[in-house]
Parts: structure tokens; C-alpha cells; sequence
């Protein structure tokens, strides 16, 4: 059902891989509400996905960039305003990666260098990028910022490895980021916590399986599908969220509240 909520407004969606990638589920929903915006993603992730068969799909186009490079981020947005003719009303940062998880290597014998460059992609990717659009003054006021994190941010999952430090990094800047858009941009900045959800890299963590079974008993409302976040940030995008900024918004069916639940302790009591 669409309601019309971003009619007229238009942004950058970063992180599209294929139909599995909340990215993917948050553009077409966008555009079901009548959004325009430009697809972006790194060189070698596009000629990995599908994401010409998006751009088709919901009339846009797409720019490549390494989120990692000031260069790229320059061009990406200049080439952005001119292809939606003016400023932006909204970012979508849906990027993570973890080389050490990748490889296999555990949180207590890193290879730092890879460590680094997930850090880099990961989080600072996220300042890189809100300092682009700061410093071309690329954004509308009442404009909307959004990030995807998730809640090993603030707890121990030991298998999500140096993604979970990539994450509590990424929501650090966007309250620090944020208050500097708000006060001097009128922008908001918000990160939304997603249950965990099977994306392409997602499913890349350890024991996913049992990870995403776990937190679906927990959770009283059992967990956020991609397209619940698709929703959620269509709502932080339109101006009915006007002044929700700095803010870890919590997408998980309930989980990040819950000490136990009686699925979990029946699951366990089993002889």
C-alpha cells in the first residue's frame, strides 16, 4: 500500500546488492511512495549483483562509488543533484563488511589490516560521506539520514567479529555527525538496529542460522523482515519524523528488550 509519503522527495541509496539486501527492499518501497534517488555501490559489487534490474524497476539511475574514497563521494553526489536536479531529502547507508569474517578469522587473532579496511567501509564510510554532503551543503532542511546497524553494537555476539566494533563506531558518528546537521543543516541523522536478517552478507557470519532462530524466539514479535525495515526508513525519511534525530531506533520485533523468553527457556528445559 502506498501512501505517497516521499512524493517529490529525492536521495542516494548506497549499499543495493540483489532482492535479498534491505537496500534493494528500501528502494522499491521508496519508489512505490513516490521517491526518486540515485543507486550507488562499489565497482566490483555491482558487477557482482543485480542491481541494473533495480535501477529498471524503479526508474533511476545508478553512480558508481567506493564509499571509501573522497573522490568518489565528490563525484557521486555532484553527479547525484544534477541527475534529481537540486538538493537531497535523503541518504540510505546500508554498507558493511568484515574481511576477517570473510577469511574465517576469529576476534582474538585479527589481521589488522584487514580489520582496517572494514572499518574503513563499514563505519568511517558513513563520515565520509555525511562530511561530502555537509561540507556541498547537498541536503534540504528537514532532510533524513539514515544508517543500518545492529544491536552487537552494545552486546556480545562473539561470531559478528570486529563488525560488531564497525557498528558501535557507525552509531557513534551519527549522533556526533548528527548534531552538527541538526544545528547548522536543520538535518536529521538516525541509525536503525535490524533484527538480524538473511542478506547476502549477513548470511556470511557464522552460525546465522542459528543466530536468526535464536532472536525469532526471543522477540515477542519475532523478527524485522527486510521489508519491516523497508518501512521503518520510509517513515524516518518522510516528514511525518521531523524531529527524531541522534537516535538508535530499534527494529527487532522487541528482542533488544528482553531478558528471556519462555520459548527460549522451554527450548533449553527440552531432555
Amino acid at each position: 500500500m502506498s501512501y505517497n509519503l516521499l512524493k517529490g522527495k529525492k536521495g542516494i541509496i548506497f549499499g543495493a546488492l540483489d532482492e535479498n539486501s534491505i537496500a534493494w527492499k528500501t528502494a522499491e518501497r521508496i519508489y512505490e511512495e513516490g521517491g526518486e534517488f540515485v543507486l550507488t555501490n562499489a565497482p566490483i559489487a555491482l558487477r557482482m549483483g543485480e542491481i541494473n534490474e533495480l535501477a529498471k524497476k524503479t526508474n533511476s539511475q545508478i553512480v558508481p562509488a567506493d564509499a571509501t574514497s573522497m573522490e568518489d563521494l565528490n563525484n557521486l553526489v555532484e553527479k547525484s543533484m544534477e541527475i534529481l536536479g537540486g538538493k537531497l531529502d535523503f541518504v540510505l547507508h546500508s554498507i558493511g563488511m568484515s574481511v576477517n569474517v570473510r577469511k574465517g578469522k576469529p576476534y582474538t587473532n585479527q589481521n589488522y589490516e584487514w580489520t582496517h579496511k572494514g572499518w574503513d567501509v563499514s563505519a568511517v564510510s558513513f563520515h565520509k560521506t555525511m562530511q561530502t554532503l555537509y561540507q556541498k551543503d547537498a541536503m534540504n532542511e528537514w532532510g533524513s539520514i539514515v544508517a543500518l546497524t545492529y544491536m552487537a553494537a552494545q552486546r556480545v555476539f562473539p561470531d559478528y567479529n570486529d563488525m560488531a566494533d564497525n557498528k558501535a563506531y557507525l552509531e557513534s558518528i551519527a549522533r556526533s555527525f548528527g548534531y552538527f546537521f541538526g544545528k547548522d543543516k536543520k538535518v536529521r541523522v538516525n541509525t536503525i538496529s535490524q533484527s538480524p536478517t538473511p542478506t547476502t552478507a549477513g548470511q556470511g557470519v557464522k552460525g546465522f542460522d542459528g543466530f536468526i532462530n535464536y532472536a525469532e524466539k526471543m522477540s515477542p514479535l519475532g523478527n524485522a523482515t527486510a521489508e519491516d525495515c523497508a518501512n521503518y526508513t520510509v517513515a524516518m525519511f518522510s516528514d511525518l519524523t521531523k524531529k527524531v534525530t541522534l537516535q538508535n531506533l530499534y527494529n527487532d520485533g522487541g528482542f533488544s528488550n528482553m531478558g528471556v523468553s519462555n520459548e527460549v527457556i522451554d527450548a533449553f528445559s527440552k531432555k
